[in-house]
């Protein structure tokens, strides 16, 4: 029996993708978060054999989850879900060593292939990610500028265009408001903006987050 665990901060969005993978008699959805520290939570007292983790959430979400879940157990394999296909989100993931990159909208066959296959020790990116990826490499005139943040920094983007104040930041992450505030800096002075107001506007245009995401 393969055990799962979903992550998503929306309840209709965890008991949609729960039907699908019940229809399977050997997946078995061990438990539910909806929250990034509350995957963490379940996974240090147990061991499942999937995540189906959701990249954006409100906390410390989903990169920073994957990150610390990946360290407490290599047995975890996790698969990462996402509305969007842009990178650069999909090759960090990937880079940081989770199994498997599907979009929301996944059909179900699709969803119960990409857990097969994991499951098995198979890396699985849907096609419309992997191809956005190998374009991204070869693509150098209209590179994505968050391709050149580092994992920490990815994630702090996410949690400020979501409307998370620094100490907040700071708090979910376990870290100093003065850390947070110098990764921000390198932030604006990689991306060459100002404002936070800038920060979000060239993530809308990147489609990092979309308008019905803030």
């Amino acid at each position: 029996m393969i055990k799962i665990l979903l992550v998503d901060d929306h309840e209709l969005v965890r008991s949609g993708i729960r039907l699908i993978l019940e229809r399977v008699e050997t997946f078995s959805v061990v438990a539910e978060a909806k929250s990034g520290e509350d995957a963490i939570r379940f996974c240090r007292k147990n061991a499942p054999d999937i995540v189906l983790m959701d990249v954006n959430m409100p906390g410390i979400g989903g990169l920073e989850a994957t990150k610390q879940i990946l360290r407490m157990s290599e047995n975890t394999r996790i698969i990462c879900l996402s509305m969007h296909t842009e990178n650069p989100i999909p090759a960090k993931v990937m880079q940081m060593g989770a199994f498997g990159f599907i979009t929301k909208d996944a059909e179900p066959d699709e969803m119960i292939r990409a857990v097969h296959k994991v499951a098995a020790g198979q890396k699985y990116v849907a096609p419309e990610i992997a191809q956005q990826i190998a374009i991204g490499k070869l693509d150098f005139e209209d590179s994505n500028p968050f391709e050149q943040l580092s994992d920490r920094e990815l994630e702090i983007t996410l949690m400020l265009v979501k409307g998370q104040r620094v100490p907040e930041i700071a708090d979910s992450l376990n870290i100093s408001a003065k850390t947070v505030n110098t990764y921000r800096y390198r932030m604006f002075e990689k991306l060459d903006i100002n404002t936070d107001v800038e920060l979000t506007h060239l993530a809308l245009r990147y489609k990092l987050i979309t308008s019905d995401t803030l």
